[in-house]
């Protein structure tokens, strides 16, 4: 016989905003993904990118 672990409780849908508005916060440029596993949320990925600009300055 095996014994199988009951699944992590669920966080509720405000703990789950909390955390996506989390990721959002100050993102200027990329991307927030979130993955799911049987509907449901099981990681939010954050992914920033930092654009620079040209100093204007040719060598």
């Amino acid at each position: 016989m095996t014994n199988t672990l009951p699944p992590p409780e669920a966080p509720d849908d405000a703990a789950l905003l909390r955390e996506i508005r989390a990721a959002l916060h100050d993102l200027k440029f990329g991307s927030v993904e979130i993955t799911l596993h049987h509907g449901q949320v099981v990681q939010i990925e954050r992914k920033e990118k930092f654009r620079l600009q040209p100093t204007g300055k040719q060598a």
